[in-house]
């Protein structure tokens, strides 16, 4: 085991590093798949998957980072750590448990500090059948003309006429209407896309290699953003079914929440990745969560990601205002102290030892 702040890291070149040298270390098996384009700093992006444990287990735990890339300065120290924690993986190993670990989801956004893909895509929204006609947010349409003026920081009239809106609707509409994902607006926040991205398409594959023959599979998706700085919801990640969520219920604790039933941080979402669980493994028994960390208040946050919109549209802005831009997105979803990453890691690593217990009593 290793000191809680040495498995989180400054860049995503950095964490992958970490991650590949505590998987390593580890005895896992270990594959990179890599991304088509070059990180910030020209370093190499990859999709990297190692797996711990019997490879043929018919009971499995899924932990990945990074679906949301800047969120992935979390869930690669979670899933470093969980590397070096002895305890923890021989807790699986006793439990007859293999552990997949896929560091950063989206390389890309990780290493380029965005939450969202190099197709300006939320990977959390993009899990639909794009064969069919796609969800219509009428609240994104309303508040999409205030989201990103021609100017940042916004000026006096912008920032009224926001206040109007959250004065008059409420700080929940504001947020689900931004938030619940839209498919009209390519430049847009929150952009569901109109195709499988790379990383969609990538963890499919991965999916289907190492989970098609499982019988039981949990997953635990690492998240930042929403909540109380330092506690970690867990938001059920499952279909609308009473019996899946009695059973997650039932494995991390009453206090598992849902985009369902009004309880969760998190708006009512559509398009998401859990969902590509039951073309992968179709005959498997799935439970899973999203661990939603908190860092700053949902104004704060929801600004960081305008900010960070608008600096994609005007790469000419200055360096000085792009580097606060991008400074002020990494706190939003990342709090760099040593008592929020003990939180972090504690909480995670009480949630996995939990889902190690539910796929043990299946």
């Amino acid at each position: 085991m290793i000191p809680v702040p040495d498995a989180f890291s400054p860049s995503y070149e950095r964490a992958r590093i970490k991650f590949l040298e505590a998987a390593a270390a580890a005895g896992c098996a270990i594959e990179s798949l890599n991304h088509p384009l070059k990180g910030r700093d020209g370093e190499t992006l990859a999709m990297d998957v190692a797996l711990g444990g019997d490879a043929k287990s018919e009971r499995m735990l899924i932990v990945s980072s990074a679906c949301h890339g800047v969120e992935g300065f979390c869930g690669s120290g979670v899933q470093v750590f969980a590397l070096h924690d002895a305890d923890w993986r021989q807790k699986a190993r006793d439990a007859g448990v293999a552990v997949l670990y896929i560091h950063a989801l989206n390389p890309y956004g990780f290493s380029h500090i965005r939450r969202v893909t190099q197709e300006n895509v939320d990977l959390n929204r993009n899990f639909q059948d794009f064969s069919r006609p796609l969800p219509v947010n009428e609240g994104y349409r309303r508040v999409q003309p205030l989201l990103l003026p021609d100017s940042w920081p916004p000026d006096a009239d912008n920032q009224q006429a926001i206040q109007e809106f959250v004065a008059r609707e409420g700080l929940p509409a504001w947020q689900a209407a931004i938030s619940a994902g839209q498919y009209e607006f390519p430049d847009g926040l929150f952009f569901g896309g109109q195709a499988p991205t790379w990383s969609n398409q990538t963890v499919r594959k991965v999916l289907g290699k190492y989970v098609g023959h499982t019988r039981f599979v949990a997953w635990i998706d690492l998240h930042t953003g929403l909540g109380p700085q330092g506690v970690g919801e867990r938001i059920y990640a499952g279909a609308n079914h009473r019996e899946t969520e009695a059973r997650a219920r039932r494995w991390w604790g009453d206090k598992v929440t849902s985009i369902y039933d009004g309880t969760s941080t998190s708006a009512l979402l559509t398009g998401l990745m859990w969902e590509s669980i039951h073309d992968a493994a179709p005959k498997a028994e799935y439970t899973g969560i999203a661990m939603e960390y908190g860092t700053e208040s949902i104004t704060e946050v929801l600004d960081a990601l305008r900010g960070d919109h608008w600096l994609a549209q005007h790469p000419e802005a200055p360096a000085e205002l792009a580097a606060s831009i991008k400074a002020r997105m990494k706190r939003a979803f990342y709090t760099d102290t040593d008592l929020w990453k003990g939180q972090i890691v504690s909480q995670a690593r009480q949630a996995m030892f939990q889902a190690v217990d539910g796929l043990g009593s299946c």
